[in-house]
């Protein structure tokens, strides 16, 4: 029961979208962008958007909500995607000479120009795919069709065209890659609401299909646009037989969107916090339609995933560290740090110069990782059965060697006793006085 309590109370937290190669997440006010850089480490930017809902109560109310959330959300994507490529690299290419231009003389952002135009051109975009072309292919396929079925073909068309748009997209393979981040951040937010520690190897083993996600939210509003249709063909059935019908049609569908929009947004907040059959078979076609915009991700994106959600949760987690993924390259250590500060040096004598110091201090000589050496003043010994039995012929030779080299030293010794005593002699002669001991008149004699 207390997992459940805990697992409710995390449940709409966190969200967030697959950016190039990474993800965004936010929480509350704060955005985390993580994103993996080809050197395989990962790049982190950290944001703080705070939400017109909380400034203004009128934006926070039903309905209303949804279209600012709307508005705020295609802001917000548009600017996370500017700031994927910046952190990628993908920005550095020389400003043109229009660019350098804007930005002198009519001190204007080209990136700011340039964002503005595409959401222009990819709002119209929508228009013509969605709401003109299957409203003109409905026309032509049933002219004298009742408004009804009209609406029904209309609504099979735009279908038709959304899922052929997904699929023809995901053929790309950058596109591919986003998909599996996608992934990615299901399986960390499904990972984060269980209850469960959020690691890659918890975070495999959940859905990437998600019940909050923008196709979803996306398939509703398609949904929810067909049965519009159906009212306003019914309202106004003669809108088929005007010149400019298909011109009308478009402008009041367009000015029913924000109702649509709102109801769609209520819709997936509902659908995020339950779990009952009603839910399960409205959210069937969007989850379906995930199995298209979501691919299983591999470790490292969903590494990148947990990266941007921990960071966006740091009262959560506040000693995650953002290099706890990092899977670039180290460096390569230096010369001088390679060596070890521990190895001794040799003398140039080739002995240890460490050894000296040893003996003063009464220590030992040899280090622990080396077996001692024997002393150089012991002579080895021959092991026992390499020794050999003189025969008696070499055993009388050496016996008469030895006695010549007695007679020799006993000759020498003679020789030297008689010379210190001549030289003692003399200089008891010379001197004139007693007669000196041999040590004291010869300091030769003590050594000898």
């Amino acid at each position: 029961m207390k997992k459940k309590e805990t697992c409710s109370s995390r449940m709409g937290r966190v969200g967030g979208q697959a950016v190039l190669e990474g993800v965004m997440m936010k929480s509350g006010d704060n955005c985390a962008t993580a994103c993996r850089k080809a050197d395989g480490s990962i790049a982190v930017s950290r944001t703080v958007f705070v939400s017109a809902r909380k400034k203004n109560k009128f934006c926070a109310l039903p309905l209303v909500r949804g279209v600012v959330n709307f508005v705020e959300m295609m802001k917000l994507s548009m600017s996370t995607l500017n700031q994927s490529a910046e952190m990628m690299g993908e920005t550095d290419e020389p400003e043109t000479k229009f660019e350098t231009w804007l930005r002198e003389k009519l001190h204007i952002n080209p990136v700011a120009v340039v964002s503005a135009l595409g959401i222009v051109l990819g709002v119209a975009l929508s228009v013509f795919l969605f709401i003109y072309l299957p409203r003109l292919l409905s026309s032509l396929i049933l002219p004298a069709a009742a408004p009804g079925w009209r609406a029904l073909m209309e609504g099979g068309v735009k279908v038709a065209l959304f899922v052929g748009y997904i699929a023809l997209v995901s053929l790309m393979r950058d596109m591919r890659r986003v998909f599996c981040y996608h992934g990615a951040e299901h399986k960390s937010v499904a990972c984060y609401e269980a209850g469960d520690e959020l690691t890659p190897e918890n975070a495999k083993k959940y859905s990437r299909f998600h019940p909050r996600c923008g196709t979803s939210f996306m398939f509703v509003m398609i949904l929810l646009g067909i049965l519009f249709s159906v009212f306003i063909n019914l309202l106004f059935p003669s809108l088929g037989t005007l010149r400019f019908g298909n011109l009308l049609y478009t402008l009041i569908k367009l000015l029913i969107l924000p109702l649509v929009v709102g109801l769609g947004f209520e819709f997936i907040l509902y659908a995020g916090r339950h779990n009952n059959l009603v839910v399960r078979v409205l959210s069937a076609p969007g989850l379906w339609m995930q199995r298209l915009t979501t691919r299983e991700p591999d470790e490292t994106m969903l590494e990148c995933a947990i990266t941007a959600l921990k960071c966006a949760m740091p009262a959560e987690y506040p000693d995650f560290d953002e290099a706890t993924y990092d899977r670039s390259p180290k460096p390569a250590p230096t010369p001088d740090e390679s060596e070890n500060p521990l190895t001794e040096q040799t003398a140039p004598d080739g002995t240890d110069g460490g050894d000296e110091e040893k003996k003063a201090d009464g220590g030992p000589t040899a280090t622990a990782d080396v077996t001692e050496a024997p002393e150089a003043s012991k002579e080895p010994e021959m092991p026992e059965a390499s020794e050999t039995v003189a025969p008696p012929e070499a055993t009388e030779t050496a016996e008469a060697a030895d006695a010549n080299d007695d007679a020799e030293n006993t000759d020498a010794a003679e020789t030297v006793k008689a010379s210190i005593t001549f030289r003692d002699a003399e200089a008891a002669e010379t001197v004139g006085a007693t007669e000196l001991p041999p040590s004291a008149a010869c300091p030769e004699h003590e050594a000898l």
